[in-house]
């Protein structure tokens, strides 16, 4: 077959045998046939697999797996029925282990790819001890199944068609429970839900924050509209009925976010309390956090202090240091590094998260921080030379896009010591550190695994300045 002049040695609608020499960034097996490349969603390095090919492109194609003919030692039978659709957890007809070492060659495959040398070794990733019912924070599309009937769950992978919840491996038991419940009031109250197609119906999503430690549940009712009639039946249902099945488990406030605009983004803008006072607290370490609904906290809080831990460790810190915590959130990595050192600057772009910051920090008694509301690219170096600032640690936990090439000039210019990048990205990462590695030199790359069984990993990485007296 022949794509623009060059020759393609596959066919569409056609059957191959192939062996997988790896597998991908997520997950995928990697097969090649006379040096073409070939993606097969669920095959595993090593095995040889027969698969029809699904389609072409100049570069690569994508195969179907019909039959693995030598299976991996490392294969498992998977635990839950829907993985494949909703593509959640991409990994899970994998042992966990070899997640995990996957998760490192997948690091480190693009760490040689992108330096012209060896320069690191990528440590192991550091896993679970019990990877299930992790995640902090459930977010549940509602919409019609194909028969017209009311429906929560979660989008088929790549698409807006919603997969019926089943008992998830990864999302706390309560978060579903709640969902159950939200979806039986619905439909005894006959509330409308939202429509895509038609852009009506009233309730589009449910959001549930769980306090892991302290328990406290926030439950989060997106809607396309401001008027909800049954409000008042919700809340008296959920806080005299539901909150006594929760097994010690409270929900300790409801809010109304609305969302009119025709959008992937769940939340909108505004929120308004229908009941508590519109946040719940959880705990990393010893310290106590106040989430908002638009707040952003780590969904995996068991993992979460493992990885702040690592970065905390890995810093060194000293009495006498000067902090810059960029990226900050709601002051989570600060507020940890605090203890250790002599002051801690705060930059983060999302308002409400500074507010919640600040309360953070005058909740757990630290009184060494400062926090900055404001773009880290725009407002950093304003900061840095109005508080006559000079850090020698900075700690980034950017979002997925990496940072910013001024934001790299500016880490260029302050030149601190120490370096800690935090990363959810491992490609914008590395893109980054090839940028700042003519000063930098990196010393350590620490996956951790802070969702298990999907292709995600977070990472640590330390790096420090070259000739630094």
């Amino acid at each position: 077959m022949k794509v623009k002049n060059q020759t393609i040695p596959v066919e569409k609608n056609k059957e191959y045998i192939v062996e997988i020499l790896d597998n991908g960034f997520e997950g995928e097996g990697i097969a090649k046939i006379d040096g073409y490349t070939i993606f097969v969603n669920g095959a595993i390095k090593e095995e040889k697999c027969k698969i029809l090919i699904v389609k072409i492109t100049t570069s690569h194609a994508y195969g179907k797996l019909l039959e693995i003919i030598d299976r991996s030692a490392y294969r498992t039978k998977s635990d839950c029925a829907t993985y494949q659709r909703c593509g959640g957890c991409s990994l899970r007809h994998i042992t966990y282990d070899q997640t995990l070492e996957m998760k490192s060659q997948m690091v480190q495959n693009l760490i040689n790819k992108t330096f012209d040398r060896p320069i690191i070794e990528v440590k192991k990733t550091i896993g679970m001890q019990n990877p299930y019912h992790y995640r902090n924070k459930a977010q549940y599309p509602f919409g019609y199944n194909k028969n017209g009937e009311k429906v929560f769950g979660i989008y088929a992978q790549r698409t807006h068609e919603i997969i019926e919840a089943e008992a998830c491996k990864i999302q706390n038991p309560i978060a579903e429970k709640i969902a159950e419940e939200v979806l039986k009031f619905v439909k005894e109250s006959n509330i409308s839900v939202y429509d895509e197609t038609t852009q009506k119906g009233l309730l589009r999503h449910l959001v549930v924050k769980v306090g892991t430690k302290t328990k406290e549940v926030m439950c989060i009712l997106v809607l396309h509209e401001e008027k909800f009639p049954q409000e008042k039946d919700f809340v008296n249902y959920f806080i005299q009925e539901v909150n006594q099945r929760l097994e010690g488990f409270i929900i300790k406030t409801i809010v109304k976010n609305i969302n009119h605009k025709n959008t992937n983004v769940i939340l909108g803008d505004k929120n308004i309390v229908l009941y508590g006072d519109g946040y719940i607290y959880d705990k990393l370490g010893e310290y106590t956090f106040k989430i908002s609904p638009m707040s952003f906290y780590q969904t995996n809080p068991i993992q979460t202090e493992v990885l702040y831990q690592k970065a905390i460790q890995a810093a060194n810190l000293k009495d006498t240091d000067i902090v810059l915590d960029l990226y900050c959130g709601i002051g989570t990595i600060g507020i940890y590094a605090s203890s250790f050192v002599n002051q801690v600057y705060g930059i983060e772009i999302v308002k409400q998260a500074i507010q919640d910051a600040k309360e953070n920090a005058k909740m757990n008694g630290v009184e060494n921080i400062r926090f900055t509301c404001g773009n880290v690219e725009e407002v950093l170096k304003d900061l840095v030379e109005k508080e006559n600032i000079k850090p020698n640690v900075i700690f980034v936990d950017p979002p997925r896009r990496g940072l910013d090439k001024n934001t790299i000039d500016n880490i260029l210019w302050l030149k601190p010591e120490k370096l800690i990048y935090i990363s959810c990205n491992t490609a914008t990462m590395v893109r980054d550190l090839k940028l700042l590695e003519a000063e930098y030199e990196i010393k350590e790359i620490q996956p951790v695994d802070m969702f298990p069984f999907t292709s995600h990993v977070e990472c640590v990485a330390v790096l420090e300045l070259k000739n630094c007296q």
